[in-house]
Order: C-alpha cells, then sequence, then structure tokens
C-alpha cells in the first residue's frame, strides 16, 4: 500500500510536465518561504506589547528543532532506506539525492512541529501553516524522497513536539521569548512608530 501510493504520486508528477515544473519550483520555495513566515511571526507583536505572536514563533522554532532531534533518534531504531535506493528503477527522483534514511520524514517533522505550534496561539495562523506543511509532505513524495508513511510519521512527531513545547516546555519558551524581547523590543519600536505614522497618512489622504 506504501509503495502503491508512493508510485501513484511519483509517476504522476514526474511524467507530466505541466505538473512536474510546477512541484519542483514549489518544493524549492516553500521551505525557505515557510521558515521565513515562521521568524515573521515575531514581528507581528507591538514592541512592548501582548506577546502572543513572539510565543507563537519560539514555540515553533523549538518545536521544529526538537522534531529534528527526535527524527534523528527514531531513524537511528530503523534505518530505512530511500524510495529510490530500494526501486531504484521505478522511482522519478525530481530533487538532490541525499543518504540520510527516510524515515521518518525531516521536512515533515519540522513543517508540522511549526504548524501545529502555531495552532496552539491562533487557529487561523494555524490552518494556514498546517496546510503549508501538507503541501510539503506531498511534495517530499511526490520528488521520489519519501513513502507516504515517512510523512505521516513526520506528522506524529511533528505534534508531538509542538504538544511537548506548548505545553510542558511553555514556562521555558517565555523566559526566552522575554530575553530575545529586550533586544528586539527597542530595535523594532522605531519601525513600528513609522508604520502608524505611514497608515494616519494614508487615511488622511486616500
Amino acid at each position: 500500500m506504501d509503495w502503491t501510493l508512493f508510485h501513484a504520486v511519483n509517476s504522476t508528477v514526474a511524467t507530466r510536465d505541466w505538473l512536474e515544473d510546477p512541484t519542483t519550483a514549489l518544493a524549492d520555495a516553500i521551505v525557505p518561504l515557510y521558515a521565513l513566515a515562521t521568524v515573521g511571526l515575531w514581528f507581528l507583536a507591538r514592541p512592548y506589547g501582548p506577546a502572543r505572536w513572539k510565543l507563537a514563533s519560539a514555540s515553533a522554532l523549538v518545536a521544529a528543532a526538537v522534531a529534528l532531534l527526535a527524527n534523528q533518534a527514531i531513524s537511528h531504531l530503523w534505518e530505512r532506506p530511500r524510495p529510490f535506493t530500494t526501486h531504484t528503477a521505478l522511482t522519478h527522483v525530481l530533487g538532490a539525492r541525499t543518504t540520510d534514511p527516510s524515515f521518518p520524514s525531516d521536512h515533515a517533522a519540522a513543517a508540522f512541529a511549526i504548524a501545529f505550534a502555531v495552532f496552539a496561539f491562533s487557529r487561523r495562523a494555524g490552518a494556514a501553516f498546517l496546510a503549508v506543511a501538507a503541501l510539503i509532505g506531498l511534495s517530499r513524495i511526490a520528488l521520489g524522497m519519501h513513502y507516504p508513511t515517512d510523512v505521516l510519521a513526520g506528522l506524529l512527531v511533528g505534534l508531538a513536539s509542538a504538544t511537548l513545547v506548548t505545553r510542558a516546555g511553555r514556562p521555558w519558551v517565555s523566559r526566552l521569548v522575554g530575553l530575545v524581547s529586550r533586544v528586539s523590543d527597542p530595535l523594532l519600536r522605531p519601525v513600528w512608530g513609522g508604520m502608524r505614522r505611514v497608515a494616519s497618512s494614508l487615511r488622511v489622504f486616500p
């Protein structure tokens, strides 16, 4: 079943130029943009104001790190070969090959850890992050890098990591946010002031 689903997605994308080119372009761009969006949540918080978005950003980044560490431990217990190693002739590799174990997917684990952590602070933003995380996971199958169960395992690792960080780890993350805010808030305050002046002028001169 795992191979059947993998082969159906991978071969469908790889044998159709109108799917292959957008998929590879999306896969190249989506991960760095997703990381930038995660960091960008920090800047949604008004300097010296409520810390919800800062907590969301910091929790997401810490959860992603926890998920990647957990993946390392799991992959040492079961070093599952990549699909292109096991099924060399039948797998279409649309990205850079790697020798890392296939199970679980690092991309999926980190992406879903971020998404579930954000969801703990905002359902609307979290839903958007979850949708992108799903695209990242699907892209790993389409590119020939992971089986569907690798991505599913990454999702579960991400969920567990986000739950651990946003619940048990929240006091420590809050302290971290407080320390970083001492540096970032003085730097961002003039930027926010400038944005407010621009917004006020736009209301006066529509």
